[in-house]
């Protein structure tokens, strides 16, 4: 019975959801299944041929069968080889087992029966034992390092527990194969106070204690569900729960972990009593975006904080984004002010998976160095009349870093820049491009500005004289997320443009039906002939990637070829 529960136990403890890390995957059993049929089924066909004396027409000249023997035991070896690169301890222990069979039968036919002949085999059979030994304990070498750099990147120093960028992984693969989950966000309330009066030693070891805590929750499976838990920054903890069947399920699980904070902690003799506000919600049913679940959990968690009475666990709810407008506003206000604003590139390929370009993606950090969502900062900084200023700092920093990719690399790419509507219909917004342009030194040729529909709609005669003043400057032009607009493509013909992007969402009913994939197919032919390019965005799956290749789409950007990456991480890529 102890066995039974040790065993539900095991299969309790989260799965390991960051095995993406790895370089060398261990291939499935399978393989090692088939290289076995291989290396019995040449290794027979070695035997019929060593001892042939037939012979075969090739061209006009007779060979004689035998010669064969060593192709055949060759590729013999070869499936052993295989075995310990492909298939880690499994393949190491089948390979060095067959091996020590194979040997003494030579040796066999060597010294019983005068089959000198085989003397060749021999020493290759000794020397494929050597190579697969060095192979296997090479291999077991380089896990090892590389389990130790996967345990630094993912592993949060002070608490062992799983670090913010382990947490971005694990959500990411749960986004991507639509698990349901629930996302909580846990903050240690008035947690300074202990820093300020027992200083941050004493400060840290508190932490590390509710770390150890909420540990043992998770990979013990104790809240009947299948939880992870992971640091976020300074005081603030993450919970996502997965496996429950009920809200009272995730209620409960949440309710744990709060009871298990709030026991007293005792260190040097100390009592420390704490308490933590808990703010959750559900995926995909609050939310299907990754940063904005995150900033309702924030969210819901800071409502907690405002409300007088006990309650410290708060599940969010759609008032709170309203509700929540002015802290967001004044973390995006300080963003600004104190320059935490910064870029990602995302890359966009052409379909033979050469690299088009970069876009440029904005990002910011608050004081906390805590990440705010796009989702939150884009309409705040609209709100407070400051996009202007938000487009403007991200330009300036990502073209001072394409110019001098550029420099270093001498790749003939294209760098692509968002034009809010606020901003781009701003008077002096064509003289901005042009100083970016002359201070930097990004020819004009390699900055593509993209717009969405509703300027060209909105604001026709003005965006049509700004495209133009653009186009004359050599820069290209792009509409981007084509289709969510008036959709007309011969109303886009008359203004100046080069490159059109459809939609992620259309994109995505591709693979549902085939009325999607004639409209996006149309769209791509009809675009060429007015001679627009086409980028197809949020491309995610093979099938995706396929079907846009079969209707001649031009460029795809999206998460099969290449997520978001920072500048250095761009870099890398452009230089290869």
């Amino acid at each position: 019975m102890k066995r039974t529960s040790e065993s539900v136990k095991e299969t309790r403890i989260l799965e390991q959801t960051l095995n993406s890390l790895e370089v060398r995957r261990q291939a499935p059993r399978s393989v090692l299944i088939l290289l076995l049929v291989l290396y019995f089924a040449t290794a027979l066909t070695v035997s019929l041929t060593a001892g042939s004396q037939k012979e075969i027409i090739i061209g006009s000249n007779p060979v004689a069968v035998y010669t064969f023997a060593g192709i055949f035991s060759s590729l013999s070896n070869l499936c052993i080889i295989f075995m310990v690169i492909f298939c880690g301890k499994a393949g190491f222990i089948a390979s060095i087992i067959v091996m020590a069979l194979h040997i003494p039968m030579i040796l066999m036919g060597i010294f019983v029966k005068g089959n000198y002949t085989s003397l060749p085999g021999l020493f290759v059979g000794v020397l494929t034992v050597i190579a697969i030994i060095v192979i296997f304990y090479n291999n077991r070498k380089i896990d090892k390092y590389q389990l130790r750099l996967r345990e630094q990147a993912t592993t949060d120093a002070l608490t062992g527990l799983p670090n913010a960028f382990a947490i971005t992984e694990l959500l990411n693969e749960l986004i991507k194969h639509n698990t349901p989950f629930v996302a909580a966000t846990l903050d240690i309330n008035d947690f300074k106070s202990i820093n300020d009066t027992m200083g941050f030693d004493m400060g840290n070891r508190v932490l590390l204690a509710v770390a150890l805590r909420l540990k043992n929750i998770a990979d013990n499976g104790l809240s009947g569900t299948l939880d992870f838990v992971g640091r976020l920054n300074g005081d603030e903890f993450s919970l996502i729960i997965r496996d429950y069947k009920s809200d009272d399920d995730v209620e409960k699980t949440i309710k744990q972990y709060e009871t298990a904070i709030t026991e007293k902690i005792n260190i040097d003799g100390y009592d420390f009593f704490v308490a933590a506000s808990i703010g959750y919600a559900f995926f995909p049913t609050d939310s299907a975006d990754r940063d904005s679940l995150i900033s309702y959990t924030i969210a819901a968690m800071k409502e907690i904080k405002h409300m007088s009475g006990s309650e410290h666990i708060q599940r969010f709810s759609p008032e709170m984004k309203a509700e929540d407008h002015i802290a967001i506003d004044n973390r995006v206000r300080e963003a600004l002010e104190n320059d935490t604003v910064f870029f990602n590139l995302q890359p966009q390929y052409d379909m033979t998976h050469s690299l088009r370009g970069f876009e440029v993606l904005a990002r910011m950090k608050d004081d906390d160095g805590a990440f705010i969502s796009p989702a939150d900062f884009i309409p705040a900084a609209e709100r407070l009349g400051l996009i202007d200023v938000l487009d403007h700092t991200v330009y300036w920093k990502a073209a001072m870093f394409f110019a001098d990719l550029l420099k270093k690399s001498g790749a003939d790419i294209m760098l692509s820049i968002n034009a809010s509507v606020k901003h781009m219909m701003k008077s002096d917004f064509i003289e901005e491009i042009r100083a970016l342009l002359s201070e930097s030194g990004i020819p004009a040729k390699q900055l593509e500005i993209e717009i969405t529909e509703s300027i060209l709609i909105e604001s026709a005669e003005k965006a049509a004289c700004i495209l133009r003043g653009l186009k004359d400057m050599g820069i290209r032009i792009a509409i981007d997320d084509f289709g969510t607009g008036y959709s007309s493509l011969s109303y886009l013909n008359s203004f100046p443009s080069d490159t059109l992007k459809i939609d992620k969402s259309f994109i995505d009913k591709m693979s549902e039906n085939t009325t999607s994939e004639k409209y996006v197919e149309a769209i791509i032919s009809l675009a060429h002939v007015m001679d627009f390019e086409v980028v197809a965005e949020g491309v995610e799956e093979n099938g995706q990637l396929e079907t846009l290749r079969g209707i001649s789409c031009d460029y795809i950007q999206g998460f099969i070829w290449g997520r978001p990456l920072s500048a250095q991480d761009a870099e890398a890529l452009v230089m290869g």
